[in-house]
């Protein structure tokens, strides 16, 4: 498993700064939620998924299997 950031520095900046902005926060949810903390709970549960290969919600990380 390998984890990476989004190819598209783009994408990159915009999630990075929609961060800074809810303080840490997904961007893309409207609940401030300990289980939108970035790297949100959606995700980590992904990564522990050996057949998921994909993006978090917010398209900032990339898991490979």
């Amino acid at each position: 498993m390998k984890v990476t950031l989004n190819p598209d520095a783009e994408v990159v900046a915009m999630v990075k700064e929609g961060l800074e902005k809810t303080g840490g926060y997904c961007p893309c949810r409207l609940e401030r939620t300990e289980e939108n903390k970035c790297i949100c709970k959606e995700f980590r549960e992904q990564m522990q998924d050996p057949a998921f290969e994909g993006f978090c919600h917010c398209m900032l990380y990339y898991k490979s299997k």
